[in-house]
């Protein structure tokens, strides 16, 4: 910047400070024009316009992934009474008992939040039972709740898979599936409804114990059969009992030891087989027990006191000798059978395995046993043996049976062979004479029309001999003579070969025939047709040769 400076300072007193002098400023620019409200609202709105999706896409939007829920806040509205923990609807603040599955969802954020949280899985092989946080307390005496007001264990399970439960509403707990094998059913009881001890209803059902009805508390008459079942452990327990066939063993300690009459003490072991009706598992499980408990209680006493009573009517002898061991085994599974069949039980079989007597009898009884069973075996092959000569003899008449009607056998078939073949040279010399009568006949037949066949042969050659005579008798008349009309046939059969002919006709004839013009006739024929000459007849052709024709000549 330049600055002009004064060559003579000023005087003193009129000296004032030096100052340097400002840029000389712009001129002064036109004022702008006011600005029209309505023109700048676009310039408004269009900000507004892309900020208000922004902050809904950013700020409401809700968004669970697949396998998560959203949990809602509401936090507005009006408060909560002091004995409940969610929002009984809408209108409350605070947490909702309803929950937002997946997908997309957008909520005001200045009144709600929430939070993303993972469904309820539930694995393979269990279920869910739930319990609900929320509602009205249970009524005494109850652990079930009776409908969705209430909190409490929910009577329906979840199965397995993703559900959408809200953990501030409900619990889930797990439970195995009730797995029942073939063979097994499952008794159960149900551990609530209405007490019949305590006069609710009236009583149990009819005939079957203590079972009771599908609302009343205690054993259920209905089992569950085999398979995977759901059932709420809270409501009902479930016992699996083994219908198929069990084999218990009567040795060691529970061998069952008797004295027999004489006072001689016998021990038995042996095999019991059963099982239970599935018809009365469930009164079986719940009045008698487990299958042990039905061993201990119903088979093995029934058993025992049978031995007892029944061995103590017999001699130690008799039960070492097999008829009365057998008879003895009978007894006792009818009479057992008849024990269990009321309970549900079937026998299927009772086997008298061993039964050990006292040794100072066991001896005895065994050697002469032995000796008594030596005796039935000599006596069963001298038996045998007689059955051996008896087959022997059996057989040999057998064979010579065979060879006999064999020999019958053979002679019928020759007879009725010799037989079969007389009757078809019977039949064939009948044929034979028959056709040679048919051939004579036809011989017969075939001379008859020979001769007839000649007759009229020769008929018809005579015929045709007469014929040819009259014809050629009728072109002899057309002559003078005879002579004349062999001299024409003549002159037809050479003429066609002679081509040439030198002759005189100085008497007025040639070959026989009279060429010599005669003046009458010729005068007289010029008359009567003077433009056409007179030409000779013509010769009539002789009949033809019958033999040319394939007729036979006479």
């Amino acid at each position: 910047m330049n600055e002009e400076i004064d060559p003579v300072p000023p005087p003193l007193d009129a000296k004032r400070p030096f100052m340097p002098r400002r840029p000389a400023s712009p001129p002064p620019r036109a004022p702008l024009p006011p600005m029209n409200p309505k023109a700048a609202l676009p310039f408004l709105v269009l900000p507004v316009i892309l900020f208000i999706p922004l902050w809904v896409w950013f700020f409401w939007r809700i968004e669970p992934g697949n396998g998560e829920i959203a949990i809602l806040l509401k936090k507005t509205g009006k408060n909560l009474p002091t004995d409940q923990i969610l929002a009984v609807s809408p209108e409350y603040k605070g947490l909702q008992p309803d929950v937002l599955p997946e997908g997309r969802f957008f909520y005001n954020p200045y009144t709600w939040s929430w939070t993303i949280l993972q469904a309820t899985d539930i694995p393979a092989g269990k279920f869910g039972v739930l319990v609900r946080k929320f509602g009205k307390d249970l009524p005494g005496g109850k652990i079930i709740a009776p409908d969705e007001s209430y909190k409490g264990i929910v009577r329906e399970v979840l199965g397995t898979g993703k559900h959408r439960i809200n953990p501030y509403a409900y619990e889930v707990k797990l439970f195995d599936d009730i797995k029942i094998a073939p063979g097994n059913v499952g008794v159960v009881t149900s551990l609530c409804g209405e007490d019949i001890l305590s006069g609710a209803v009236s009583s149990p059902l009819a005939d079957k114990g203590f079972l009771v009805a599908k609302s009343a508390k205690g054993v259920q008459s209905e089992v569950l059969k085999e398979g995977t079942h759901r059932l709420n452990p809270f409501l009902y327990a479930v016992s699996i009992v083994n219908i198929q066939s069990q084999r218990f063993e009567l040795s060691g300690g529970d061998a069952i030891l008797f004295l027999t009459l004489d006072g001689f003490p016998i021990t038995v072991e042996g095999t019991l087989e059963f099982n239970l009706n599935v018809e009365k598992a469930a009164l079986l499980t719940h009045e008698v027990g487990d299958m042990d408990d039905i061993m201990q209680k119903l088979i093995l006493p029934s058993a025992r006191g049978f031995f007892r009573i029944e061995g103590s009517k017999k001699t130690a002898t008799e039960f070492i000798v097999g008829e009365s061991r057998q008879a003895f085994q009978d007894s006792l599974e009818t009479y057992l059978k008849s024990v269990c069949a009321p309970w549900g039980i079937s026998l299927n079989s009772v086997l008298i395995r061993d039964i050990m007597a006292p040794q100072q009898i066991a001896s005895i009884i065994r050697d002469r046993e032995l000796a008594a069973q030596e005796s039935k075996r000599i006596e069963q092959q001298i038996i045998q043996a007689q059955s051996l000569a008896e087959l022997e003899k059996q057989k040999a008449l057998a064979e010579q049976n065979r060879l006999k009607v064999t020999a019958d056998t053979e002679r019928i078939r020759l007879t009725i062979g010799a037989e079969q073949m007389k009757v078809e040279k019977t039949i064939a010399a009948k044929t034979e004479l028959d056709v040679a009568k048919i051939g004579l006949q036809a011989a017969r037949a075939d001379a008859e029309a020979m001769l007839t066949l000649a007759e009229a042969d020769r008929k018809v050659v005579e015929a045709q001999n007469k014929a040819n005579a009259d014809v050629l008798k009728q072109q002899v008349t057309v002559y003078r003579d005879e002579s004349d009309y062999i001299r024409s046939k003549l002159y037809e059969k050479t003429a066609p070969n002679i081509q040439s002919v030198l002759t005189t006709d100085a008497n007025g004839e040639l070959f026989g025939l009279p060429v010599a013009v005669r003046p009458g006739s010729a005068a007289a024929a010029a008359a009567a047709n003077p433009a056409k000459a007179p030409t000779p007849p013509k010769p009539v052709p002789p009949p033809e040769d019958p033999a040319k024709k394939g007729g036979s000549a006479q």
